[in-house]
């Protein structure tokens, strides 16, 4: 007899029930009065709600109704996929499951990766609420030297590809693969054509070399820059206005991260999906995120590692408006990278955490805490704006910059640094550049009458037409 596979709890709608105090029983008395409206009799209970919660999902429309019950309790749109109903059981889309089991894990990969497109849809916290706990729990599976098997009839056993065996030339082609997307990402921004190449390099180079053979370290080095290639797929969607696709590709991050028994990089990819989730409005997980990332890392990660677990973690606070941890948190931030000595094991994927960009996150974190003068005086410790490969975070500097001018009444200051994030801005293709200069546009509203900062805002909405017309063509 076959036996059955333990149904997964749901943890997404546990999240939101108990993260805005609403009781089972509330919850059921709600969904039956939705039903009565369509003209549909239930008598859901307290039970019922258990059984939700452990991992079963009524029929249709019965989520639609648990989904806005929960929208009328928390104040927003709450979907049918973020309360983990968005699929039939056993029919979960690949890329939100994060499989305890490594084999599955990499048949998910293959799978999410070979898939034509990346999902709609807003973005989800409690999306990450699995994957995070599971690699909190666990953050490296079991390795050894034999490869995971691939499907028996792909074309690379046909070839006879999964007989050989993985050269250091292979790594390094897909290290600097990794590293030409995320400088291309940087530069020209997540929705730029270049960034598409990702996806192939994952598809017809990666993740078909798993099926070869290789020793323990050349697998764990392998799985850590497939993990890398994903995570810079992640943030480039995330950058393009993908937020859906931009958290499965996260979570397929972390888990190719566990796979390969990397600790730090799994460090360093929660670090991200932290970063992600504050700049998505939900900076409470997003601490908690940060948190778990640096105290699982402690141990495992290099110091320029729990460094940028520090930074998302002051980021994190300061949306929160907590000053003194936000303060507190930068400060070990800093001391982590000041303990980055010649001769110290370092991470060369995350060589762009310096100062120079713990100095730019500051500008941001001081003006979310509106302490203008701290913000302004970080951006100035920034440096130049020279640096090409760097033309997203600049721009985006000089944008936060110039809202912080606006609360120091500077407008003056905000004008320039407005002046200068357009222009710079208008280089890359990236729907979070816009959201930042619209953030420019709406501090600036006080000033509307002031003929520069009309003029100003005028040249920002000529931009605004220009860059849709662009898109519609």
């Amino acid at each position: 007899m076959t036996r059955r596979r333990p149904r997964t709890p749901n943890a997404a709608l546990a999240v939101l029930l108990n993260g805005h105090g609403m009781s089972h029983k509330g919850l059921a008395f709600r969904v039956n009065q939705l039903a009565e409206q369509d003209g549909l009799a239930t008598a859901y209970n307290h039970s019922s709600v258990v059984r939700w919660l452990a991992g079963a999902s009524p029929r249709d429309p019965v989520p639609q109704y648990i989904a806005t019950a929960l929208s009328e309790r928390i104040g927003r749109v709450v979907t049918v996929e973020e309360i983990g109903m968005g699929a039939a059981p056993g029919e979960a889309p690949r890329g939100w499951d994060f499989p305890r089991d490594r084999e599955e894990a990499i048949e998910g990969a293959r799978a999410h990766w070979s898939a034509a497109d990346g999902p709609g849809g807003a973005f989800a916290a409690s999306g990450y609420v699995l994957p995070v706990t599971r690699w909190l729990a666990v953050p490296a599976d079991a390795t050894d030297s034999t490869p995971p098997p691939g499907p028996a009839d792909s074309a690379e056993h046909r070839n006879g590809r999964a007989g050989r065996r993985i050269g250091a030339e292979d790594l390094k082609e897909l290290m600097d693969a990794a590293e030409q997307a995320r400088v291309w990402d940087a530069q020209f921004g997540g929705a730029n054509w270049r960034l598409s190449s990702i996806r192939r390099c994952l598809n017809e180079r990666a993740l078909p070399l798993l099926d070869a053979r290789h020793g323990e370290a050349t697998a764990r080095e392998l799985f850590s820059i497939t993990a890398e290639l994903s995570r810079v797929a992640a943030w480039a969607a995330f950058d393009a206005g993908h937020c859906a696709a931009a958290q499965q590709h996260f979570v397929q991050a972390l888990r190719l991260a566990r796979a390969g028994g990397d600790i730090e990089m799994g460090t360093y990819v929660l670090t991200t999906m932290a970063l992600h989730t504050i700049l998505e409005g939900a900076p409470d997980q997003a601490l908690d995120m940060a948190q778990g990332a640096f105290h699982r890392g402690r141990r495992h990660a290099s110091r320029r590692v729990l460094a940028f677990a520090k930074l998302a973690e002051a980021r994190a606070l300061a949306r929160m408006g907590d000053a003194t941890g936000a303060n507190t948190a930068l400060s070990r931030a800093e001391s982590w990278l000041d303990k980055i000595n010649p001769g110290v094991r370092d991470t060369p994927r995350l060589s762009y955490v310096t100062p120079g960009r713990l100095a730019a996150d500051a500008t941001e974190i001081f003006r979310d805490l509106r302490k203008p003068k701290a913000a302004l005086g970080w951006s100035r410790q920034a440096g130049d704006l020279s640096d090409v490969h760097r033309t997203r975070a600049v721009g985006l500097r000089m944008a936060v910059a110039a809202t912080a001018a606006c609360q120091a009444r500077d407008l003056d200051q905000a004008l320039d640094h407005g002046a200068r994030a357009m222009t710079l801005l208008q280089r890359v293709e990236s729907t979070r550049a816009h959201t930042y200069l619209e953030d420019v546009a709406t501090a600036l509203e006080p000033w509307a009458s002031e003929p520069r900062a009309n003029a100003f805002l005028q040249r920002l909405k000529e931009r605004e037409l220009a860059t849709e017309a662009g898109a519609a063509r």
